[in-house]
């Protein structure tokens, strides 16, 4: 059973910054009450809610953290939610703001108003470029930030959480060219959640029941930006392997997505290793080689918890409800 005193001892390890580790909920901070309309600094070391920061045809909130000591020409990570949570639960739950303190750069919380608390990763418009809803709103979101603080527009890093994580997908396909690299938690493929209907839920895609080619998912990726021909950003991906919300079998099909993308290779879903059980949970890591591995940073999967926490970031005691980490109760709105 989750308790807040087990959540509250989840992520106390952290790696490095470019692999954007993210944790378990928490309580909601209090965001400052300032709103900001101008592209300014907000107030140091406070959550605080901008306004007005640029086109948003999904009526998302923007929160931002800034450290005491902002680096000159700072990075910039995107920090996006799961399915009833906010912004402020994902500054809360994570330690984001802490590795911001100690390294320098800002955060940006996109938080969504919709009933479902999800992210728009279904409609056509979120599928493509400058399409319009979610991304478009959260690229303003960057923009504004990156005005505010000058920042350094070759390390924009963007991660997430379940619904969060297959926004990650979504944006790392929409902007290329925005993005370094992202890290998925529990995510699915870019399109795998594509629906027409105006429905926000893909029962196929969630069960895990969505196979293509690795060519099929490239071709997702590269129909959200025709004619681009630049880099592409780096990509690690997580995901427990009992994850009962976002199966499994979407681990595979991503890294097939993202290694296609990236370069040639065709690789088949990773096989995996077992560790014995001990004091932190068991884990299941992929056996790489080397036709994918410059293509996905890292791709882990996670045993014998439900949720998406990598190895070595969750105590034994702080695994993750039955029904994945979109089922943790919020204190702002009941789990969606």
């Amino acid at each position: 059973m989750i308790t807040p005193h087990s959540l509250g001892r989840a992520l106390r390890s952290s790696l490095a910054v470019l692999l954007l580790l993210t944790g378990a909920l928490l309580a909601t901070p209090t965001a400052s009450a300032r709103p900001l309309s101008a592209p300014s600094a907000v107030p140091p070391a406070t959550l605080t809610e901008v306004t007005g920061f640029g086109a948003n045809p999904s009526d998302l909130r923007m929160y931002v953290y800034a450290p005491a000591a902002v680096t000159a020409h700072p990075a910039v990570l995107v920090a996006v939610h799961w399915c009833g949570g906010s912004g402020p639960d994902m500054h809360a739950g994570t330690e984001y703001a802490r590795l911001a303190d100690q390294y320098g750069f800002v955060i940006v919380y996109p938080s969504v108003t919709r009933n479902s608390k999800c992210f728009d990763v279904s409609s056509p418009q979120a599928l493509r470029r400058d399409g319009g809803s979610d991304p478009v709103g959260i690229k303003s979101m960057i923009d504004w930030v990156s005005a505010a603080y000058s920042a350094d527009a070759s390390r924009v890093f963007v991660t997430g959480i379940s619904s969060g994580a297959m926004m990650t997908n979504v944006l790392l396909g929409d902007y290329p060219d925005v993005f370094a690299a992202g890290a998925a938690f529990a995510g699915v493929p870019f399109g795998c959640f594509a629906t027409t209907d105006g429905s926000e839920w893909n029962s196929a895609c969630s069960g895990g029941t969505v196979v293509r080619t690795p060519r099929q998912w490239g071709d997702l990726v590269r129909g959200a930006h025709p004619g681009y021909t630049g880099p592409r950003p780096r990509v690690q991906l997580w995901h427990g392997t009992e994850d009962d919300v976002l199966r499994y079998p979407n681990f595979g099909e991503e890294i097939k997505q993202w290694t296609e993308v990236r370069g040639p290779a065709r690789p088949r879903p990773p096989p995996t290793r077992r560790r014995p059980a001990g004091p932190a949970p068991a884990t299941a890591a992929p056996v790489t080689g080397p036709r994918w591995r410059p293509s996905v940073s890292r791709a882990p999967g996670t045993t014998s918890t439900r949720g998406a926490w990598p190895p070595g970031c969750s105590p034994s005691s702080a695994w993750t409800p039955a029904a994945g980490p979109d089922r943790i109760p919020s204190p702002r709105a009941p789990a969606g």
